[in-house]
């Protein structure tokens, strides 16, 4: 087993659990931590953990990234050799109701974080940023070096204000740091206010699913494993310029219909869709679309699970945890 320890904030979360797994699997100890807030049903990040705990590698310590003192005695503690830093309030349409949230996770405690890391010889800062930065950029496929200025949710600056943040750190510091700019991730232990688990929660109970800007919508769908084989292969991979600092997309590479989507589930699940069209939600934006020719060119990989194939997974996951 590796000695030196890995910090994955987000542990209990979605991709936080997976990723988690995998760094196990490879002989890695990780430290854990979590704040195992109730922005959804904590049963689930429980059994999430449950999934990591019987490991003899992996400890598990319940804090939150937003309390400074609590941060700099782990950091004091732990000493981790590379942070992967997924903890965040998530969610778009959460940041119209909740502004606060989001300021105190992703602002206080990302500054925290990068304290940590800055004042305990991290050698690698591994953090979540989103394809939401990209706001309403009408051109595609995204890629790193387009614009990025103008937000269109208070979750999507905050995650801006991270890469930001993250570059100063890397410039006066030289703390290398990489952001990840993940794309609608979904697959099994998915999280409930995402569509997956909205849609086929619904489905298969006869309710009807909303489908906004009337179905006229595209999303790069990630699959888990390939989201983790992407963060984990970077993460080994520490930036070495000046400033050490690097940005990724980790996407499908393959936007979807909405309307596709809403179809290849219905299959999968074997279950037509009531369906109730609505305009575009506040904060929405009409299309992601990732360009993955840099994480190809630079860790050899790029994501390409078909989504059919996720989705089964998906579906065969969420039938075992959720029985009817």
């Amino acid at each position: 087993m590796n000695t030196s320890p890995i910090l994955v904030t987000g542990a209990a979360g979605f991709i936080g659990m997976h990723c988690s797994a995998r760094l196990l699997a490879q002989g890695h100890q990780v430290i854990g931590i979590d704040n195992l807030n109730d922005y959804y049903d904590p049963r689930l990040k429980q059994a999430r953990l449950a999934q990591l705990t019987s490991h003899p590698g992996f400890r598990f310590i319940e804090t939150d990234i937003a309390n400074r003192d609590a941060l700099e005695k782990l950091f004091t503690e732990v000493r981790p050799e590379r942070v992967l830093h997924l903890a965040a309030q998530a969610g778009v349409r959460y940041s119209l109701k909740n502004p606060h949230a989001y300021v105190q996770s992703n602002l206080v405690g990302f500054v925290n974080i990068l304290e940590g890391c800055r004042h305990h010889g991290v050698q690698h800062l591994v953090y979540a940023s989103s394809s939401s930065v990209y706001g309403a950029n009408t051109k595609v496929p995204f890629a790193v070096g387009d614009p990025v200025d103008h937000p269109v949710s208070l979750y999507a600056a905050t995650k801006k204000s991270n890469e930001l943040m993250a570059y100063s750190y890397s410039h006066l510091y030289g703390l290398p740091t990489t952001g990840l700019r993940f794309f609608t991730v979904y697959g099994p232990w998915g999280r409930p206010d995402m569509s997956p688990w909205l849609f086929t929660s619904a489905i298969l109970e006869g309710r009807t699913i909303d489908v906004f800007n009337h179905g006229k919508m595209q999303r790069d769908f990630t699959y888990i494993d390939d989201i983790v084989e992407g963060t984990l292969r970077v993460l080994d991979q520490a930036p070495t310029g000046a400033p050490p600092y690097h940005l990724y997309n980790i996407g499908n590479h393959q936007p979807v219909e909405l309307m596709d989507f809403i179809g290849t589930l219905e299959r999968v699940l074997g279950v037509e869709a009531k369906k109730n069209f609505m305009p575009m939600q506040p904060g929405d934006v009409p299309v992601t679309y990732a360009d993955t020719d840099d994480l190809r060119r630079d860790v050899g990989f790029a994501p390409s699970t078909p989504l059919s194939q996720g989705l089964q997974h998906w579906a065969d996951w969420y039938r075992s945890y959720v029985p009817r």
